[in-house]
């Protein structure tokens, strides 16, 4: 542990940054390099680079022993799989989603002409809140697209209830969720598909790739089709698709963070409860837990900034971060409602979500993953505590800097 620092060591007084490089949210985990670049050059040795290889075959598989479903279809990325998976699903008119999620969830609807109406959060867990839900529904809606967040599960059991009430289909992204368990039972598996975001910046990556998995063979053959153009065979095409195919190298990088998905996993969750223990206490921070019980892969580190009790804002406190080459972000900030073209669609919608307001005010991911330890923790915490100690001074300070 380094010694206690001073407010005067801060960057911002003239200090030097705590991190001597950038500590980012979201820095990939790599897993053994050696084995990587052994399959590399086994991809090069074979000359087939994509269109469904021998890794990506292998991935497929992996993914769906370890979630425990029948069919896992990998694809370039996570939001490519979603437009699938809702075109499949032949979703149209309008979907409940809730706002407070990346924006990437909206567009897969807005992309392809299907209204996404937002519902509002649990503001405990920050996840669709089913009351929320049944009130936006409307003779138009045909689907719910619910959002595993921090690697804690939607209502599912609720949410599939109004779904079988109404005769609605229901589809889960899952981008946080891989490795996450619900009722003992790991993410993957409900609803009439899940999405799976394997981007560099999740603890599990394909560099960019994404994956669909589900239990629905109809619907499978389906999404394979549609991943790569309608193809049926070397010349026959039997249906509209579009390119949404994983490459090798992808998979390949893939495959190596499947290896090491218990190292990160532990590596997240010690981290988690250093800051947990070292932020215990401190008004108006809040760190978000996780079900009790349940499995986790720890990939975020969520505060709540509690504007009521806490003597620095959210974003002073990110910018104090931010100078200290701490490169905190604000998720999911300001929520998909008030990004466009929602907030022209739709200039009235946060009248209905008090709660993703709320809570888009309050939220600071910090840095975890493989690559910080102990120390880095610790200075990450410290900041955060002389940021709350010395609000007053702080906010001051940045404002003269602006």
């Amino acid at each position: 542990m380094s010694e206690p620092r001073t407010l005067t060591d801060l960057a911002i007084f003239g200090g030097k940054p705590v991190a001597g490089e950038k500590l980012h949210v979201g820095r990939p985990n790599i897993g053994n390099r050696d084995r990587l670049l052994e399959r590399i050059n086994d991809i090069l040795d074979r000359r087939w680079l994509t269109n469904f290889g021998a890794y990506v075959q292998e991935f497929e598989q992996r993914v769906a022993e370890i979630v425990g479903v029948r069919h896992c279809i990998a694809t370039c990325n996570g939001a490519v799989a979603l437009e699938i998976a809702i075109r499949a699903l032949d979703l149209r008119g309008e979907v409940i989603v809730p706002a407070f999620t990346f924006v990437a969830t909206a567009h897969a609807l807005q992309w392809q002409q299907i209204t996404p109406v937002f519902a509002d959060i649990d503001p405990v867990t920050h996840l669709l809140d089913p009351a929320s839900v049944e009130r936006m529904i409307t003779p138009r809606t045909t689907g719910i697209l619910g959002v595993h967040l921090w690697g804690n599960a939607c209502a599912i059991e609720a949410l599939d209830a109004i779904a079988s009430r109404h005769r609605l289909k229901l589809i889960f992204d899952a981008a946080h969720a891989f490795g996450c368990s619900h009722q003992g039972r790991l993410i993957g598996g409900f609803g009439e598909a899940e999405v799976f975001s394997f981007h560099a910046t999740k603890f599990v990556n394909t560099l960019e790739g994404g994956a669909i998995v589900t239990n629905n063979d109809d619907l499978a053959r389906k999404i394979r089709l549609m991943k790569n153009f309608g193809f049926s065979g070397y010349d026959n095409v039997v249906h509209l698709g579009t390119n949404g195919k994983m490459d090798e190298f992808s998979a390949a990088m893939g495959l190596t963070s499947l290896e090491a998905m218990d190292h990160f996993v532990e590596a997240n969750q010690r981290n988690y409860h250093q800051y947990v223990a070292e932020l215990a206490g401190l008004p108006g921070v809040h760190v978000l837990g996780h079900a009790a019980g349940e499995r986790c892969n720890y990939q975020y580190v969520v505060l709540e900034i509690d504007p009521e009790t806490c003597a620095i804002s959210r974003d002073d406190l990110m910018n104090l971060l931010w100078s200290e080459n701490i490169l905190a972000r604000r998720y999911f900030h300001p929520g998909c409602h008030r990004m466009e073209p929602y907030r022209s669609l739709f200039p009235d919608a946060g009248k209905h979500l008090p709660q993703t307001e709320r809570v888009a005010a309050r939220v600071l991911v910090l840095p975890t993953g493989e690559t910080l330890g102990a120390r880095e923790v610790h200075n990450i915490c410290e900041v955060i505590r002389l940021g709350v100690e010395h609000g007053g001074k702080i906010t001051a300070q940045l404002k003269a800097s602006r």
